[in-house]
Order: C-alpha cells, then structure tokens, then sequence
C-alpha cells in the first residue's frame, strides 16, 4: 500500500508539534537542605557521590570545605547550607556531594540529601519575587515551583558557582 502525500505530511506536523510542545520542560535535580527543597538544572549535572571528608585547603572561606580528587581532577567542595547561611548540619550516610560541571569547571556541592528529578513544563515555574537587594538576593533565583504543596526554589548554579564572592580560583587552587 502507498502511503498518501498527505498523511506523510500530517505525520510530520505531529512530529514537530510534539517536539515544541516539549522544548519548554526542563529537567532539574531537586535536593533538600535542611526542611528547604532546592533545583538545579539536571545539565550541569556531572555526578552524585556520597560524603567523603575532603582535604581542607588552609585560609579558605568556610564555606568551602575542601578538595577532592576525583579520577585525577581536584575539585572544590563547597557546602551550600553555609554559602546560603543555613544552620550547620551533621554529615551522615544520606548527606551527598554533586559534582557539577559549571564554566568549564569541576565542583562539588555539599547538600543535605538528593530527593528526585523533576521535569517542569515553563509554566509550572513562576517568577522569583522582587525585593530589595539589601533585604533579600535573588540573583541566584531563577524561579520558584510548588510540587505536593512543597516550593522547590530553582537556582541558577552556573551563576552562584562563577560568583566573585565564591572565590573558587584563589581560594580552593583551581585552575
């Protein structure tokens, strides 16, 4: 049987309608600090690892906890409870390192659990709320989203990692 020009044609809006249709979900790695649900972009997602103590780097900001070597590579470890001044919490079997791949750059981030992958349609994702700069940063903030009634704040890790306050390059060695 030969196929109809039409239902070829047909067949390809479908395709490309699909297509668009998913181009604006994103897909983030949640993980918990504290009773606090964060998102990152799944991208820049290298890898998780469970806590291993790293080795402290002396006169370093105390939010950074130290270096790994991770098959050759020396990465910063950064806690994100303390960057984000987060009461200090115990390390234990669920506390987790994700080594991200940010502005050509290995680091790992310290949080307390990883919960899931979500994907989030665009408009699932509302606006960060506009305050102040000296009441509250949100340039970090990409967007907020609400799942089982829980928010899950979204960050921009490329931009909190490449940060001047971050101080990767001089204070963690990296090159």
């Amino acid at each position: 049987m030969q196929s109809h020009p039409t239902h070829g044609a047909f067949r390809g809006a479908r395709e490309q309608r699909e297509q668009v249709e998913q181009e604006p979900q994103r897909e983030f790695l949640t993980f918990r600090l504290g009773p606090e649900s964060f998102g990152i972009d799944i991208l820049k997602v290298q890898e998780i690892r469970g806590w291993d103590e790293p080795t402290a780097i002396p006169n370093s900001p105390a939010f950074i906890k130290g270096v790994i070597n991770l098959r050759g590579v020396i990465v910063p470890v950064l806690d994100l409870r303390m960057k984000f001044n987060l009461p200090q919490a115990d390390y234990d079997r669920f506390t987790v390192v994700i080594i991200l791949n940010v502005a050509s750059r290995v680091i790992g981030v310290v949080v307390d659990a990883v919960s899931d992958v979500l994907a989030l349609d665009q408009e699932a994702i509302r606006k960060t709320p506009e305050f102040s700069s000296a009441a509250f940063d949100t340039r970090y903030i990409t967007g907020l989203a609400t799942i089982d009634g829980q928010m899950l704040v979204l960050l921009d890790i490329e931009k909190l990692m490449t940060a001047s306050d971050m101080a990767l390059v001089d204070a963690a060695g990296v090159q």
